[in-house]
């Protein structure tokens, strides 16, 4: 393999057609079934299908990890609930789109510092068929991008992200425990065969100005390119040279002619490649892929009264969706009291709906059933929160953060309760200190994925002066392919501000990305 396991990739990659306004606020299951919990080394997984079938699905997906690890050469330290990627397995397809809010959504993925999650449906792609993009490749391509920035914080153009990502898309898991990976993602067709409508010189220039079926183009061509440099021996070190230039400033498309020389003999070279009757492939036994214990439990009867309002709380309320959500979840919470994992899906129903009185209520009361459970902390500290932003006469900011400096006590490497302790000293309207700046870079390095999170530790870091440590940090925002054109546009702007340390123009166009962003545009 070339340098590419050592390069981390894209940022808060979205599933099938991204992440959409809920808008249904239902999530069905078969009245007889029962909701279980599954915990692995980097999972917790909640589905309503039988134990045997749930165990399956967790590992075949610790196979893939340990695959993409193997092959990335990551390093593999010990998660707490707090970093492993929490997975909802939903009924099929139908409750994915509705939970997402609109037609053709496969699965998707959120990234948060409160803990990432995924939504995936049980039986798609159970006959999976030759050009679909099926649910599986679509969970593996997500995953892979949740890995990628894990590792460091690199500008790294389009194809660059996306091609990695579908290297890992159609991994083959066999039946003997083996695992084969860098299949041909059949279902990127259109961007592998098609040539006319994306020039080698606009992807590998990351062109900020290509948009629709251009920029769909990418995640083939993306793919042809990243598994032909990872095979070739005449190319070895190319890539890596062509990244390190665009750290270091030089333009893309310049750091690709120094990297790769004659453009379009590189491009013929692909198209010889693309048309071999047989393509190489990694493939990994099952002794490289040993995975640790998977422990599966059915979920208590108030947790599975629950489980309808916990998948929509963290899929994320809105305005419109809030309110019954946080009634549901009080006609269920009244008939388990005393149940800390009910009045603690409560307590987030009840502040999402803007109830904070309430909300502060319920997390006590889990408190009292398990004082040092985690997310009841945290919910009763952004209760607190919210109740002082309202009255800020009265606040009395030294008492809310001891709650999340208890959470942080409790778990070190959670990233919600330093983002959250950081953010009390925001809404005082004091200067943070040392100790929560260092809080909140340090919740960045265990939370990378979080966008929000990332664009607050730069325009802090602006505010501060130090416009090259928030060019480092914002990096990964500077080709995000997730962006829409308007997006990567004021992207790039800024990142050229950051570049040429110009502090006030770096603010000012960040100030304009988190509009587009805020306004969803």
């Amino acid at each position: 393999m070339l340098g590419l396991g050592d390069v981390a990739m894209s940022l808060f990659a979205r599933l099938s057609l991204g992440l959409l306004f809920l808008s249904v606020v239902a999530v069905s299951k078969p009245a007889a079934a029962a909701w279980y919990e599954a915990r692995t080394e980097h999972f917790i997984i909640y589905a309503d299908q039988k134990p045997e079938e749930l165990r399956e699905f967790a590992q075949r997906l610790e196979r893939f990890d340990r695959s993409v690890r193997a092959v990335r050469r990551m390093k593999d330290p010990p998660l707490s609930d707090s970093n492993r990627l929490t997975i909802f397995v939903l009924n099929d397809l139908y409750e994915i789109e509705k939970l997402a809010g609109g037609y053709g959504v496969a699965g998707f993925y959120i990234p948060s510092a409160s803990g990432s999650v995924a939504f995936v449906p049980e039986r798609a792609g159970s006959k999976k068929q030759k050009w679909d993009l099926d649910a599986e490749a679509i969970f593996f391509h997500e995953y892979a991008h949740h890995l990628q920035l894990q590792q460091s914080d690199l500008a790294l153009p389009s194809w660059v992200t996306e091609g990695f990502a579908e290297f890992f898309g159609p991994t083959e898991l066999r039946d003997d425990g083996s695992v084969v990976l860098g299949a041909m993602p059949t279902y990127r067709a259109n961007g592998l065969f098609n040539y006319s409508d994306l020039s080698i010189e606009e992807m590998l220039g990351a062109d900020t100005k290509i948009d629709g079926l251009e920029f769909a183009l990418i995640y083939g061509r993306g793919w042809l390119l990243t598994h032909y440099l990872t095979f070739s021996r005449s190319r070895r070190g190319q890539f890596d040279r062509y990244v390190k230039q665009i750290q270091e400033g030089v333009a893309p498309i310049e750091a690709a002619r120094v990297a790769f020389g004659d453009l379009s003999r590189l491009n013929k070279e692909l198209y010889g490649y693309l048309r071999q009757k047989k393509l190489p492939s990694l493939i990994l036994s099952s002794k490289q892929l040993r995975i640790g214990a998977i422990d599966i439990r059915r979920l208590a009867e108030g947790e599975d009264a629950m489980m309808g309002v916990f998948v929509r709380t963290r899929r994320g309320a809105t305005s419109k969706t809030a309110r019954n959500i946080e009634s549901n979840a009080r006609k269920i919470a009244g008939r388990y009291p005393g149940e800390p994992f009910v009045q603690t899906a409560l307590a987030e129903a009840e502040l999402d709906a803007g109830n904070f009185e309430a909300a502060e209520a319920a997390a006590d009361r889990a408190l009292a059933a398990e004082p040092n459970r985690l997310e009841a902390l945290l919910l009763k500290g952004r209760a607190l929160m919210e109740l002082a932003r309202r009255s800020p006469a009265g606040a009395d900011w030294g008492e809310i953060r001891k709650w999340f400096a208890k959470a942080n006590k409790i778990d070190p490497e959670a990233a919600e309760p330093l983002l959250l302790f950081y953010k009390t000293f925001v809404y005082a309207g004091v200067r943070p200190t040392a100790n929560a700046m260092d809080g909140l870079l340090y919740s960045l390095a265990l939370a990378p994925q979080d966008e929000k999170l990332r664009m607050t530790v730069v325009r802090q870091l602006l505010g501060d002066g130090r416009t090259q440590d928030a060019r480092r940090y914002f990096a990964p925002f500077a080709f995000e392919p997730h962006y829409n054109k308007k997006r990567r546009e004021a992207s790039a702007k800024t990142m050229a501000a950051l570049t040429s340390g110009n502090q006030s123009e770096a603010l000012t166009q960040l100030g304009k990305l988190e509009e587009l962003i805020l306004k969803d545009e």
